[in-house]
């Protein structure tokens, strides 16, 4: 991929280190989007929904600088259960009560607008976690970690070592799945 400047709709530091490894720069525009749930919603479609609503946000205000949106959302999803960041250390820890010993999977949209049009790919991690110990989960919500991270965990950190296997793209996992972002910015 040749180097380029982007706009991207988001915070997380993973999403900025992973694109660094694309050769791409980027310039922080969060989105603030209502990211509820609708009743009913499947996880695959509530994660596309939503990260064709942060580039749309961001493009309403910022396309007239002619870069490239990049937006991304990531569930965890148990089921139909959608795990999403968790509010506080208890729900942190129900989280991963029920991930602990499961299989999961992980879903993360990437989407991109540039000259008026908005492309969005999914993709699908499945995801084996080991039955993890009390103590351990407490030790680890006590740590701060999985407090910004959907599922309440990262598998870049240490929570990494409780996953058995994945089916799937790693950096997905982390937030951002190189292969199909690398995909929607070549298109460009």
């Amino acid at each position: 991929m040749q180097p380029c400047k982007i706009i991207l709709a988001s915070r997380s530091p993973r999403r900025v280190e992973l694109l660094a490894q694309l050769g791409v720069q980027c310039e922080i525009l969060p989105a603030d989007i209502d990211e509820s749930c609708l009743l009913g919603e499947d996880p695959a479609r509530y994660v596309q929904r939503l990260a064709t609503a942060k580039a749309m946000a961001i493009a309403e205000a910022h396309a007239a600088k002619g870069l490239p949106i990049l937006a991304a959302d990531t569930t965890v999803a148990l089921g139909q259960d959608i795990l999403g960041k968790p509010a506080d250390a208890k729900e942190a820890l129900e989280m991963l009560s029920r991930l602990s010993g499961s299989v999961h999977l992980v879903h993360t949209a990437v989407a991109v607008y540039q000259a008026g049009e908005v492309r969005c790919l999914l993709n699908t991690t499945e995801v084996e976690m080991m039955q993890v110990p009390l103590a351990v989960l407490q030790d680890y919500i006590a740590s701060g970690e999985p407090m910004d991270k959907a599922g309440a965990y990262g598998i870049q950190g240490r929570a990494g070592a409780w996953v058995v296997r994945i089916a799937g793209s790693y950096s997905g996992v982390m937030g951002l799945p190189l292969h199909e972002t690398a995909q929607l910015l070549h298109a460009w």
